[in-house]
């Protein structure tokens, strides 16, 4: 069985206020004709398919569109909630819209019924493990502690207990969002910590043939049965590195797994630029970033005037300017945006409790604060799903 692994679709995000209706349209045209053009016999979305609980009209749209397109090719889809979705909403009509072929896969107590395809060597089982948030579904899996490994484990539970009930031979494929240990992250992804931790263990997912993960925005390969196919267009300058495709991924009769990368549209190549103002106008090494999208770090010791005017004659698709002065060893002049860069909010809260007390959080203040901030969290997520 040949399946076409994709996820992170974000449909309604903009990038740096720059609309990408069309490049996310020019992607759901290039993913049909990947699905025609290599003979794919089902598809997979592994979660969040909008960018936001509610997303825009024009968005709906176009997911509306993907899905008659799709439906039309007679190819089977099956497709889970993320982080970013509402997964009711996204569930609307699912039992209605499952009889065109498109499985939607929103509902965590439906974790262990899968969607059965069958191919010339026999059955494979799509199992979808939408985005567990951790703090509302410990109740559905009967966990004490509100944590992702111990959600995601129990949801892997019921999938192998329903498959050990299923005629030897069956092949399975497991759908779900969430941050698995080894995956590299980017700045454009939610931050889904909870207690105090993100990741998950690959091992979570052992007995089945292969893994299908959406969340994070980097194609990257965890296991050889364990994937991220990534966001198939950039969402922010963290990504100017990645190549950006999609799986394709075939299932043999024993259920080995071989898998090729097809890349996807770019509507403009990313590029991130340091160094002063008047070397960056000047730098004939940089004339192929002429047309890209631009993050620009200037380094003057001064900030200079004008300096987007400026960066725009040369780099006319500026959309970024950060500025990060040089400055001798000691020198005062460290910006406050730089002191929280790359600092979790647990750790700007235990950082203010060592300023203002003199000394750090002890263990149990910090259960408290993490504790806070997951509450915190889980509120804002109800609040989203619930406009």
């Amino acid at each position: 069985m040949r399946i076409l692994h994709t996820s992170d679709w974000h449909l309604g995000r903009a990038f740096h206020r720059v609309n990408m209706l069309d490049a996310q349209e020019a992607f759901i045209g290039h993913l049909v004709a990947t699905v025609r053009e290599h003979a794919v016999d089902v598809v997979v979305v592994s979660g969040d398919v909008y960018d936001r609980a509610v997303p825009p009209l024009a968005a709906v749209e176009l997911f509306d569109d993907a899905l008659h397109r799709l439906a039309g090719l007679g190819v089977p889809t099956v497709m889970i909630s993320g982080n970013h979705d509402s997964a009711r909403r996204l569930g609307v009509g699912a039992g209605l819209i499952d009889r065109a072929g498109i499985h939607l896969r929103t509902d965590p107590a439906g974790c262990g019924t899968p969607v059965v395809l069958p191919d010339t060597h026999g059955d494979v089982a799509f199992y979808g493990l939408p985005y567990l948030e951790p703090a509302l579904v410990k109740a559905e899996f009967g966990v004490e502690k509100a944590g992702h490994e111990a959600v995601l484990a129990a949801a892997m539970d019921r999938v192998r207990a329903d498959l050990a009930t299923r005629a030897t031979g069956t092949r399975s494929v497991v759908l779900a969002h969430a941050f698995v240990t080894g995956g590299e992250q980017s700045d454009s992804e939610r931050d889904i910590t909870v207690g105090g931790v993100a990741a998950v263990p690959s091992g979570v997912f052992d007995g089945v043939d292969y893994v299908a993960l959406g969340h994070l925005h980097g194609c990257q390969t965890i296991g050889e049965r364990v994937r991220y196919s990534g966001s198939p267009l950039p969402y922010s300058f963290s990504e100017h590195r990645h190549r950006k495709s999609v799986w394709l991924v075939d299932l043999d009769a024993a259920g080995t797994v071989t898998a090729e990368r097809v890349d996807c549209p770019v509507p403009r190549a990313l590029a991130r630029l340091r160094g002063t103002l008047d070397d960056l106008l000047a730098d004939p090494g940089l004339t192929p970033h002429e047309e890209a999208w631009v993050e620009a770090t200037l380094t003057d010791p001064v900030r200079p005037d004008d300096p987007m005017a400026r960066l725009t004659e040369r780099f006319p698709h500026t959309l970024s300017l950060v500025f990060d002065p040089e400055r001798a060893p000691g020198e005062p002049g460290v910006s406050y945006a730089r002191r929280l860069a790359d600092r979790s909010d647990q750790q700007i809260a235990e950082d203010f409790v060592a300023h203002v007390r003199g000394a750090g959080p002890d263990d149990h203040e910090q259960a408290v604060l993490r504790d806070a901030f997951d509450a915190v969290r889980a509120d804002e997520t109800v609040r989203e799903v619930a406009r």
